[in-house]
């Protein structure tokens, strides 16, 4: 697989290309092939990921004390904000997946993409060090930071987004589900948010209302 149009996608080049195919190597690929996944990527990554979010906290917002800054990293470090920076990058085109995991719709589980990019921050601080780890971890976290030292602990996105929206006077806000894939068991919902028909922003999600609020949250981050 060529993996130059991902790199393209993430702003860096690897050395050691090995590294970022084994950071997309599931464990079910692994074990079918008999090669190494991503697992132990993604332990280291899952620390690196911690201290520099902290680290950046820490620095660029001074006034916020310790129990403030840790309520930001964990809105911030959380599963559904790093798969969706994984979707923002099409990681799921590249992932390396074992077949059972394929016809399960693998490639676009949010546990599956946030692991993957926790595994491939790792694979850039192996491969050039901590500043280039670090420079792709705040290029794609820094307004999700940015919005959570705004809304602490504030979880209901399509209400904050009315509320910015409706500053300057009432309009007319519509979430349109555009999209509905996958079993009855399984399903995932793809919705729009629209402002006096204009598209803002799109997100999907395991139901309706979860799709409607990562529309939402994707066009309060658009705001910031």
């Amino acid at each position: 697989m060529d993996f130059s149009k991902l790199e393209k996608n993430i702003g860096y080049e690897f050395t050691n290309k090995e590294l970022l195919k084994r950071a997309l190597t599931h464990t079910s690929y692994a074990y079918e092939m008999n090669v190494e996944s991503y697992e132990k990527l993604e332990f280291l990554g899952d620390s690196i990921l911690e201290f520099v979010t902290s680290e950046y906290i820490y620095t660029n917002f001074p006034n916020l004390k310790e129990g403030e800054m840790t309520k930001v990293r964990a809105m911030v470090v959380c599963e559904e904000s790093l798969a969706q920076v994984a979707k923002l990058h099409n990681f799921s085109d590249f992932l390396r997946l074992g077949k059972s995991e394929l016809l399960s719709g693998g490639a676009n589980k949010t546990a599956i993409l946030e692991d993957t990019m926790e595994a491939v921050i790792a694979a850039i601080y192996l491969d050039s060090g901590i500043e280039k780890a670090k420079k792709f971890i705040i290029n794609n976290l820094k307004n999700e930071i940015q919005y959570a030292t705004e809304h602490m602990g504030f979880r209901d996105y399509k209400t904050a987004l009315q509320e910015k929206l409706q500053e300057n006077g009432e309009v007319k806000i519509e979430y349109i589900i555009t999209k509905e894939t996958g079993p009855d068991h399984n399903k995932l919902f793809e919705a729009e948010v629209r402002c006096n028909g204009k598209l803002l922003a799109d997100g999907e999600g395991k139901s309706k209302k979860s799709a409607e609020m990562q529309a939402a949250k994707k066009a309060l981050l658009k705001q910031v």
